[in-house]
């Protein structure tokens, strides 16, 4: 192993080997405490530490990385307090993430680390959304992202690539390739001859280097750190090392031949660099057993403070509380909500327009763009083109194409790109081109926008717009009313509003908030249904139901196009009182309104697109069953979609949709 000073001071040079023997001696430890049962599960990064510590060392302090859970010297490297650390290996209270996150899967913004997921591939697409938000602000910041040779089959790397490279963004990509994916060799995970070659398919430049070199390690990123930021331009490295221990501990290394052990012993980063430094007369003999004494005492006394921790005692109220970030927007003059219907300011006046539901759509976002010089709109064809629907057309020339960004067809790493954008203070609007496309983006959605702000206290500052729904004669695959997988998700806000006044005010609401908001808009409603909108800026509260008609014999409950059913079907019958309440927020419901509404009529009628089983009739009708019992006259009626998939023909399509079997469900309920 051959290493070159360069420029580096003895200072620097020592500086670095205290960087490595820091997380090499807290693994050994950590599997002495493993075995004393001290701690439950270890992922080993023994003989890789110098990708992690040669990069973290190479940039600067206030620069995002994206490690993995075999990224020990990342976070000593960032000067993390051990006792800290151990508390959250340990599934302490007063560790990173509260007891609610295992090993490495936490971050701290404190420390500009972004902590990982299981599924490993939607780190790459946060550094780009992080590298993005450098790029707007015009700061010299590049991002860093970690995958392993494993995580280059998945198609998070591959969109993360594509979108950097589109998108002329300054990150950093690094594989550690240690040869196996848990017990899967990379003969198995791919035919090319090196992981670089996988970058010139993006136009991306990419370099191989050997990962056990710290010098080289730390060379290699401080030049392709300059690269990125003088070019805005990603790079990729392959760094070449090896797994010395298993997956993780229990799995063991059975699989992996004897003599790949033996070789890869003889390139050990630490027992390499000890040589080269002892030979180049940096550090003596006696440095090295001072320098080892000195962490040893270090690690031993972090661990007894890391030992003291009280027990764990579970709070249901504080868990609950901790699933939201709070909302601590304020504005000069904000237009209220009143009576759930009247919109006033201050003044208790306004000007208002009649708009088609499509159009307040985007009042709503042009005044959000006016309102916060931090918000991004991403999307397929949104920028010249207007979007599939025309609902952003004319946003480029008065935001321009930095804010109002087409993308690739990439939707996991779009979503991915919002979250990172998030970390660095943006607000995002993210356009699903159909509502049905967000299968492709649904890990992120739903494992790392829901649930970083529980995990770690990192808000998501996210909304993802949803058009949806059918009647229009689209077939399955761009009609589908796909709400209730996001309702069944904690950490998710679901708005679905049904008319003008709402889309705007509720979207403008959703910009607000420091969630994650999945917008569902109404295709159908697009352009078939207009209404009074206020000209103003102005939210509607999310998680507020509205009372749009009364009613004495049936109450239904219900909302998007379901609402222009139920006020149709009442007046085609008037000799039917019917009571309607539209929820317009899923997630959170308001079950206050949901209540009176029983207690109105004695007779519920629960009304939605979405298909029978799984939609959130059931949920609203079992929650009603269990709290309302006494205020109910007669069994709880759903009236839904079937149980199908929504076909293309238009008769087929009318037969599907629950407004065609709304008339028999209401006499069957009038029945009782």
């Amino acid at each position: 192993m051959q290493f070159l000073q360069k420029d580096l001071t003895k200072g620097e040079l020592v500086n670095l080997y205290k960087g490595l023997l820091l997380p090499r001696m807290i693994e050994e430890k950590m599997l002495v405490l493993l075995r004393q049962g001290k701690i439950s599960k270890w992922f080993s990064g023994i003989g890789q530490e110098a990708i992690s510590v040669g990069a973290t060392m190479a940039l600067q302090q206030d620069e995002w990385i994206m490690p993995l859970h075999r990224n020990l010297g990342v976070f000593t490297s960032r000067k993390m307090p051990l006792s800290k650390l151990f508390k959250q290996w340990q599934g302490n209270k007063d560790g990173y993430s509260k007891g609610r996150e295992r090993s490495f899967h936490f971050g701290n913004k404190e420390h500009f680390i972004c902590g990982m997921i299981s599924h490993l591939g939607p780190q790459l697409a946060i550094a780009d959304g992080v590298a993005l938000a450098y790029k707007l602000k015009k700061e010299q910041k590049v991002s860093l992202t970690f995958t392993g040779d494993g995580g280059t089959s998945e198609g998070d790397f591959h969109e993360a690539l594509n979108t950097a490279a589109v998108w002329d963004l300054p990150v950093i990509f690094i594989i550690e390739n240690n040869g196996y994916g848990l017990s899967t060799p990379t003969s198995e995970q791919y035919r090319c001859k090196s992981l670089i070659d996988k970058a010139a398919g993006y136009g991306i430049e990419a370099v191989q280097i050997d990962g056990n070199n710290i010098l080289t390690v730390y060379d290699t990123i401080k030049g392709v750190r300059e690269y990125c930021i003088k070019n805005q331009k990603p790079y990729l490295i392959e760094c070449m090392t090896f797994r010395m221990r298993g997956h993780e501990e229990a799995s063991g290394v059975k699989y992996v031949p004897k003599n790949l052990f033996e070789a890869w012993e003889k390139k050990d980063p630490i027992k390499n660099y000890e040589q080269w430094l002892q030979e180049e007369n940096i550090l003596t003999g006696d440095d090295i057993v001072a320098l080892k004494g000195t962490t040893k005492n270090y690690i031993e006394a972090e661990l007894l403070a890391g030992f003291v921790s009280e027990k764990i005692v579970a709070d249901t109220e504080e868990e609950v509380a901790d699933v939201y970030s709070a909302n601590k927007l304020t504005f000069a003059d904000p237009v209220v909500v009143i009576d759930n219907s009247t919109l006033l300011n201050k003044a208790g006046e306004y000007a208002s327009s009649e708009k088609k539901f499509i159009n307040a759509i985007s009042d709503g976002l042009e005044q959000s763009l006016a309102m916060h010089p931090n918000l991004v709109l991403m999307g397929q064809d949104i920028a010249e083109y207007g979007g599939a629907f025309k609902v952003t057309e004319g946003f480029v020339e008065k935001f321009g194409k930095e804010r109002i960004r087409n993308t690739p067809l990439c939707e996991s790493a779009i979503v991915g790109a919002t979250l990172g954008l998030s970390l660095e203070g943006y607000k995002s609007v993210m356009e699903m081109q159909f509502g049905d496309f967000v299968t492709v983006g649904f890990n992120q959605i739903i494992n790392n926008l829901a649930k970083i702000y529980y995990r770690w206290g990192q808000n998501a500052d996210v909304v993802i717009r949803m058009p949806t729904g059918g009647g229009v004669g689209a077939g399955p695959f761009h009609s589908q009313s796909n709400e209730a997988w996001f309702v069944h998700t904690p950490g998710l806000k679901v708005i679905y509003p049904s008319t003008p006044a709402d889309a705007k005010g509720l979207l403008i609401a959703a910009i607000n908030d420091p969630n994650p908001v999945m917008y569902f808009e109404h295709k159908a409603l697009y352009r078939s249904i207009n209404g009074n909108v206020p000209d103003a800026y102005y939210e509607i509260e999310i998680g507020k139901a509205k009372h749009v008609n009364e009613g004495e014999d049936i109450s239904i409950i219900t909302y998007g196009a379901g609402v222009h059913w139920a006020l149709e079907y009442a007046r085609n019958h008037p000799s039917i009182s019917v009571d309607i309440l539209d929820l317009r927020t899923l997630l959170p419901l308001d079950y206050a309104a949901i209540k009176s509404c029983v207690a109105r009529t004695g007779k519920v009628l629960i009304l939605h697109e979405d298909c029978l089983i799984g939609g959130i009739g059931g949920e609203i009708a079992a929650w009603i069953a269990e709290h309302c019992y006494t205020l109910l006259d007669a069994p709880i009626m759903r009236c839904a979609s079937l149980d199908t998939p929504i076909p293309f023909s238009i008769e087929l399509e009318k037969n599907f949709m629950a407004y065609s079997r709304l008339g028999e469900t209401v006499n069957k309920l009038i029945g009782y």
